[in-house]
């Protein structure tokens, strides 16, 4: 099955443009305009992932396209408002940093600029984290780390003074306040005001564990840990991504090694093995045992994951295509006046299961590239 990634990731490109790219199901849905979106940011980090380990110069090249259709010379950027305060919309900026290197492009330094001037701008909590949205005032989901700060670390290795003072406090919170240490799991979202109407009264976090919320905060520490150059800082998030791998792991399911949407109940009615955080984890847990900071074995656990997904999900369809499914399209908390989204068990397994969706694409062919390391014996 693996040689017939290649092709599936062709596909990807080919049917794709960056006006209307096929990934992205949600836009697709919602007839939605051409736009900056993490969903777009994340499948071109795959795409250029995949041409640095499989040398195919026209993933690179198509990645380049993409991101020049939005930013423009100045540096501003299509269909992105800084003043919606949306960490989302700063993950794509990370691919800015290797085009910037690799074409030398001025106009991506100064869409970089841009996106870290939102960040200094941002709204925080009491604690220092950044909001999550504007839309969200005094909350903290762990798919803003992903979003925010790999971003910014970076930025600070790149362009700044390699000060890690804000992304190490605002990861250490994230450990302090939702972190369960009986589950070993974290949770989704916390809101440090204790308003809002998903927040559980005494810890102030939402109810239950969503296995793509853990997903997006273990590639963030494993992407973090790799770009980092400060021992210390490191070492402390070495220890917090270990903790995370090894609580996530318990509940891997013991034939396909995947995980749950709801990650603690896999027992329970309604509750489905998927795809997006399964490769999240797969991925964090393979690019951390290449690294070094966790244990080999989970080189191996990791791709056990990807075989797995490859095996329940990746199917050929009546046309020859390939389709990878067993994404959940979307889930969230809030807000106000979007009361289905209250971080219910029943809320998490009701949001439409899709296929194609690059949150779950993504981090598939990021998987993949890890199997080719492997495979490849790269480092």
């Amino acid at each position: 099955m693996y040689e017939s990634i290649d092709r599936y990731i062709d596909r990807l490109i080919g049917e794709s443009t960056p006006e209307k790219p096929m990934w992205n199901i949600e836009n697709i849905r919602h007839g939605k305009p051409a736009h900056w979106n993490y969903i777009d940011g994340c499948m071109i980090t795959a795409l250029l992932a995949a041409s640095e380990i499989t040398g195919r110069q026209e993933y690179a090249e198509f990645a380049e396209r993409f991101i020049d259709y939005y930013v423009n010379e100045d540096g501003s950027i299509r269909g992105y408002s800084m003043d919606k305060f949306n960490l989302d919309d700063v993950n794509e900026g990370r691919v800015l940093f290797d085009l910037y290197r690799t074409s030398g492009k001025e106009k991506y330094k100064k869409a970089i600029y841009l996106l870290h001037e939102q960040l200094e701008k941002q709204p925080r909590t009491v604690t220092g984290n950044f909001w999550h949205k504007k839309i969200y005032p005094d909350q903290v989901w762990l798919d803003g780390i992903y979003m925010a700060q790999v971003f910014s670390t970076r930025f600070n290795e790149e362009f700044g003074s390699a000060d890690y003072s804000d992304m190490m406090k605002q990861i250490l919170n994230v450990r302090k306040y939702m972190f369960d240490t009986n589950k070993g799991l974290l949770y989704h979202g916390i809101d440090m005001s204790g308003k809002v109407f998903w927040a559980d009264k005494e810890t102030r976090c939402s109810a239950n564990f969503w296995l793509r919320a853990i997903g997006w905060f273990a590639v963030a520490l494993a992407d973090i840990i790799g770009y980092i150059s400060n021992d210390s800082d490191r070492e402390k998030l070495v220890g917090i991504f270990r903790e995370v791998i090894d609580g996530v792991a318990k509940y891997a399911d013991p034939k396909t090694y995947m995980y749950y949407q709801v990650v603690d109940r896999g027992g329970s009615e309604g509750n489905y093995l998927e795809t997006s955080g399964s490769s999240m984890i797969a991925y964090a847990m393979m690019k951390g045992a290449r690294l070094g900071v966790l244990d080999r074995k989970y080189a191996v656990f990791g791709r056990r994951t990807f075989d797995g997904i490859c095996e329940r999900y990746l199917r050929v369809s009546l046309d020859g295509k390939l389709e990878l499914g067993g994404i959940c399209l979307v889930a969230g908390l809030g807000p106000e006046d979007n009361k289905r989204r209250d971080g219910s068990y029943e809320y998490y397994i009701s949001e439409p299961v899709v296929e194609n969706d690059a949150k779950g694409v993504a981090p598939f062919v990021l998987c993949y590239t890890e199997v080719k390391r492997m495979l490849l014996g790269k480092n």
